[in-house]
């Protein structure tokens, strides 16, 4: 019988996976000299905000803002993530 996970632990594990993901992609990005290779490891599209959005109630100003970079070894990140709580 499979155990039950919370929602809150699938979404720390796929957010885990993708930002040792993201900075094993950037080390590898930043040891390998230019190329294809370097451009298909490091490179990516960017989702989110593309400028902060500011809430200005004249007495608290609060600014909002959210990117995130994918890449390819971010995704092979989360499969591993994936596959380790799969294991738990």
């Amino acid at each position: 019988m499979p155990a039950q996970r919370g929602v809150g632990l699938v979404l720390l594990v796929v957010v885990v996976g993708l930002v040792v993901g993201s900075l094993l992609g950037e080390l590898l990005g930043a040891l390998l000299r230019e190329g294809w290779v370097q451009d298909v490891l490091t490179r990516g599209p960017s989702i989110g905000l593309t400028t902060p959005a500011t809430l200005d109630l004249r007495f608290v100003s609060l600014t909002l803002g959210f990117s995130l970079k994918v890449n390819l070894v971010g995704l092979i990140g989360v499969v591993i993530a994936a596959l380790a709580l799969r294991r738990l």
